[in-house]
């Protein structure tokens, strides 16, 4: 997630020199071909490019808001999570009574949680650190790895534990229920997470949004060449600037749990639920919090 409040020129054209190029070379080809093939044959009209321009302002519009919204849920999701996660540990915490079984469980289970969301964030990423094995016992780990949902099964073995303290009386049918419902919401949590992940945006929205640019910016290469003759290659790239950059921008919160300075700070999440759970089980050992890049994101 990008945290500076003013982004560098350089990142921006890191991300448009190869739509840059194509442009460029568009354009040029655009002018030569007004210059010395239709010059005396065609008259482009100039509300051409203006109906285009329209177009296109509507398109990216559609798109950045689609996009927006789809980045925007999903910090809620991982928002909701930070909060039912400390939920989580204080219940447990403070809800079972003490008795010498239940605090190793109660520790596991929390523990157990910190794993949870680490194997959720590398599904989501498509990475797999694997810093959720030294939460997890070798017969947790071996029950896990026979899913392919490795965080679901992870809640499975959530759910058994805490039948467990009911049975043994450490907890109140009340409290079983409230901690039960915190369980119903990280899986809640978990397949909203993976919904967002799953449905893919569409397609044609992306596609209709790059033709009608670069039909923009050769027509309106062809329209002004007459006026400023080879000055109309820079300006038809320079208009087709702001709107693949626009574009660009937007498109970049689509899919907003990947691994990039545009998505949502899973790592920066993770690693602070992490430490809070830790703390609060009074652990010796925290981990250092996610620092930025740069100063310019997070991850």
């Amino acid at each position: 997630m990008l945290i500076a409040q003013h982004i560098k020129l350089s990142r921006i054209l890191i991300n448009t020199w190869q739509v840059d190029l194509i442009m460029i070379v568009s354009c040029t080809i655009t002018y030569f071909a007004r210059e010395f093939l239709i010059t005396h044959n065609l008259d482009i009209p100039a509300i051409i490019p203006s109906v285009l321009g329209t177009a296109i302002a509507f398109f990216i519009g559609f798109n950045n808001n689609q996009a927006y919204d789809r980045w925007w849920e999903a910090r809620k999701i991982w928002g909701m999570l930070v909060n039912d996660s400390r939920s989580w540990a204080r219940s447990l915490i403070n809800y079972v009574d003490e008795h010498e079984d239940s605090k190793p469980l109660i520790k596991k289970m929390i523990c157990r949680h910190i794993a949870f969301l680490y194997t959720l964030k590398g599904a989501l990423r498509n990475y797999d650190d694997n810093i959720y094995s030294k939460y997890l016992t070798e017969e947790e780990l071996h029950e896990i790895q026979q899913h392919s949902n490795m965080h679901n099964a992870i809640l499975n073995i959530q759910s058994r534990d805490l039948q467990l303290l009911s049975k043994k009386g450490y907890i109140d049918g009340f409290r079983f229920m409230e901690l039960n419902e915190l369980l119903v919401n990280f899986s809640n949590q978990m397949g909203m997470s993976e919904r967002i992940k799953n449905t893919i945006f569409p397609t044609t929205y992306t596609y209709l949004t790059k033709v009608f640019i670069w039909l923009f910016v050769v027509s309106i290469t062809l329209v002004i060449s007459s006026y400023v003759e080879y000055w109309s290659i820079f300006i038809g790239w320079l208009l087709g600037f702001v709107f693949v950059s626009t574009q660009i921008n937007g498109m970049g919160l689509i899919n907003p749990f990947e691994n990039n300075s545009a998505a949502i700070p899973l790592n920066q999440i993770t690693r602070t639920i992490e430490i809070n759970l830790l703390e609060m089980l009074g652990e010796s050992e925290i981990p250092e919090p996610v620092k930025p890049i740069n100063d310019e994101y997070v991850l």
